[in-house]
């Protein structure tokens, strides 16, 4: 089983995660930020990771922390589940509609850290949920798991549509870029290591 758990604690943030790469999409999910637990939570679902999140932020600050610093735990505890990743398919992709919105989010568990993150001009936010923390988890969370993830939405007008399309996509994405290929042996790579 690919799992790994992590207490990270800060002077901003005290965070508790554990997650099973090959689980059901089964989720505890409490970051005291409500928009911020539902994209968890659908993450969980869409990318069948089990996941399990408790973070108390100083959200009387502003949201900013708990998201990225959330990311950041994410990133690393994803890592340490893949190890060193022998037979994994590597990269996933995945185009998500959602209603009127439509994303595309394409990954590369290649252990060189890179985000590429495009949306529309004027990016509306969800209530209650700043359209710029959407970038700033996805910052964090490829950064720790040191992969390289293309994040675009394509079109769209309602924020809360555009940011459950990206983290849908992500999901999806690293579903199948997790997933385990009989076919590979050993590291998915030519230079023999990730």
């Amino acid at each position: 089983m690919r799992t790994a758990s992590l207490n990270r604690e800060t002077a901003e943030t005290k965070i508790k995660l554990s997650l099973n790469i090959d689980g059901s999409g089964k989720s505890n999910i409490n970051t005291r930020i409500p928009f911020f637990d539902h994209m968890l939570t659908l993450f969980s679902r869409h990318s069948l990771i089990d996941l399990d999140v408790t973070v108390d932020g100083d959200i009387e600050v502003d949201f900013h922390h708990t998201v990225e610093d959330t990311g950041i735990v994410l990133g690393e505890c994803l890592k340490s589940a893949l190890d060193d990743k022998k037979g994994i398919t590597r990269y996933g992709s995945a185009y998500l509609p959602m209603d009127e919105t439509l994303s595309r989010v394409v990954i590369d568990l290649s252990n060189r850290p890179h985000l590429e993150f495009r949306s529309i001009e004027n990016t509306p936010d969800a209530q209650n949920f700043q359209f710029t923390l959407v970038e700033e988890f996805f910052r964090a969370l490829t950064c720790n798991l040191r992969a390289n993830i293309h994040a675009e939405v394509l079109y769209g007008r309602d924020g809360h549509h555009i940011s459950e399309s990206l983290f849908k996509g992500l999901a999806r994405a690293l579903k199948v870029a997790c997933e385990v290929d009989p076919r590979v042996t050993g590291i998915p790579s030519t230079k023999e290591v990730l």
